[in-house]
């Protein structure tokens, strides 16, 4: 909630859409105060684009979205892309919705940091599972079996939304024991969606926002190093 109240502090008066919330946390800060807010979950039972009558959240596969292009202001994530069977796809899909100068905002374990990224699991022509290590499961709020970890994800993710889905992406660690954030995985990514961001006015913009993420993050560092962190 922090990258999200710092980045953009308008938030409450956004179009916020959420995939797969947990029920804690900033889901229930921004269900609770942004009157833009909606979610998502993938029930394997009812079509896309469908409301699960039991929850009331709407049926939506990251992979192929219903949504309109330029629907939401701001697409939130918190742990879900290690799951992606498609990685490539959910990208531009969630680029699709979102409106120009949006962000995709969201969480997700960079396991091998440094390291490049490796596929846990994929499909294969018929649709089947492959395991290519030993299955990784995680929580899964709407399936008691767990969500299938499919992606070792590093440093690197920030270059395959580059490459794949045109956003530029910044990692963004936040230490800051004040705020009860001390932990191995405490990235979080910001991936930015500007149309010909690479001349003209859209570049200026982009230029503008990540000018001010640099000044931001090292005003944290600044702080994180006065407390000794």
């Amino acid at each position: 909630m922090k990258v999200i109240s710092d980045y953009y502090p308008n938030w409450r008066d956004l179009d916020i859409h959420e995939s797969s919330p947990g029920g804690r946390g900033a889901s229930i800060k921004m269900r609770n105060e942004c009157k833009g807010y909606t979610a998502s979950q993938l029930y394997p039972d009812i079509t896309p684009g469908h409301i699960h009558q039991k929850s009331g959240y709407r049926c939506e596969n990251l992979e192929k979205l219903t949504f309109l292009d330029n629907s939401f202001d701001l697409f939130i994530t918190q742990d879900v892309m290690e799951h992606i069977f498609d990685p490539e796809a959910a990208f531009k899909e969630i680029a699709r919705v979102l409106k120009p100068g949006g962000a995709h905002i969201f969480t997700v374990p960079l396991i091998n940091k440094n390291r490049i990224t490796e596929i846990w699991a994929s499909h294969d022509e018929k649709g089947q599972i492959i395991y290519h290590h030993e299955p990784e499961w995680h929580g899964n709020p709407v399936d008691a079996k767990g969500a299938l970890v499919t992606m070792h994800w590093g440093y690197d993710l920030a270059g395959f939304i580059l490459e794949k889905a045109k956003m530029p992406t910044v990692i963004i660690a936040i230490d800051n024991i004040d705020l009860g954030i001390r932990a191995e995985y405490i990235d979080v990514l910001l991936s930015a969606k500007y149309e010909n961001y690479w001349t003209g006015h859209g570049f200026m913009k982009l230029k503008s926002v990540f000018s001010y993420l640099f000044r931001f993050m090292n005003s944290e560092r600044s702080s994180n190093s006065s407390h000794g962190g």
